[in-house]
């Protein structure tokens, strides 16, 4: 299909990890359009390379009558929704805040956007934690495997992903539904791969002595944060109205795998000693995604292979250092 054309993005959580990074890559990719994005950061706190490829808001997304606002004088052509609640594990322990923040902030945007009768293009940010864990032989995990999340901010994720598809239908909005699977992200610690980077370099600088870590029995599908940026942006560019798509890389690897290339590329011999308080109370087993619909409709596909990724990942937190 043709690519479509944007003059006007809003990405929702563009301060967060995610959101950071898909504002850098839009802004890349199109010099000339230009990006709004909402935080609940006070301004001055906000990265000043941010600042200068994107304007902030400060705005609360649970604030109806705010995201009113700003898309009434906004009036964007595409919409990012990546705000979110993300850390799986301290769901558990906050599950109410979690679950009202998620849901509230989707329902809110959605109904902006249609009371005010505007047309832009949606992505909804999905994950793949919404199918839980998945019996090996629906695996891989296609679109339309049932939901069973075990989380949570899994369910707050299903609650996103099912409100998307009703306003779709329902009314009409130009909606298309993302269910990422794991990828790579310096920017968030609480993420097993980054929390192994840094407790390496925090190592080989003499800052502690032990490796910390939970679960290494779960297997995962992870690709670089380059390709899950460009994923995002090809998914307006050319994912189809109403679809739902997985985006995963090409198998799925186990946690302990992960740490132990990572301690082979590290400049000091590493001890590692498990911390239960990394423990999810559930965890996902393994999931194999099958993203053929999305590179078949897009013509995506992962360029950076793993062991690469990793390789930049542990080479950015050095010269953080």
């Amino acid at each position: 299909m043709k690519s479509r054309i944007f003059k006007k993005c809003l990405i929702t959580g563009i301060t967060g990890s995610g959101g950071s990074y898909l504002a850098e890559h839009i802004k890349k990719k199109d010099k000339k359009i230009k990006i709004t994005g909402t935080t609940r950061k006070k301004i001055k706190d906000v990265n000043k390379n941010l600042k200068k490829i994107s304007e902030i808001k400060n705005l609360n997304l649970l604030n109806y009558k705010k995201v009113l606002n700003l898309l009434k004088e906004f009036k964007p052509d595409v919409i990012y929704h990546i705000a979110s609640y993300a850390d799986v594990r301290k769901s558990f322990f906050s599950p109410v805040k979690v679950i009202n923040n998620n849901n509230r902030i989707t329902l809110n945007l959605l109904e902006a956007v249609r009371k005010l009768k505007i047309n832009p293009l949606i992505i909804i940010c999905s994950s793949s934690e919404v199918y839980g864990n998945v019996n090996r032989q629906n695996q891989p995990i296609k679109e339309n495997q049932l939901m069973n999340p075990v989380s949570p901010y899994a369910v707050s994720k299903s609650f996103q992903d099912l409100l998307s598809q009703v306003y779709q239908k329902s009314y009409s909005l130009r909606i298309i539904i993302t269910r990422m699977f794991s990828y790579t992200n310096g920017r968030r610690y609480n993420l097993f791969q980054s929390s192994f980077v840094k407790q390496i370099v925090d190592i080989e600088k003499g800052k502690r002595k032990v490796l910390l870590h939970g679960n290494l029995n779960s297997f995962r599908s992870i690709i670089d944060i380059e390709d899950a940026m460009e994923a995002y942006w090809l998914t307006a560019k050319r994912g189809r109205i109403g679809e739902i798509y997985n985006i995963g890389g090409n198998k799925s690897i186990s946690v302990g795998s992960i740490l132990k290339y990572l301690i082979s590329i590290s400049k000091k011999n590493i001890n590692t000693k498990l911390d239960k308080k990394l423990i999810r109370p559930r965890d996902i087993n393994i999931q194999i995604p099958s993203s053929s619909k999305f590179r078949r409709h897009t013509s995506w596909k992962p360029r950076v292979s793993l062991k690469t990724s990793l390789q930049k990942l542990l080479k950015k937190e050095r010269n953080l250092k």
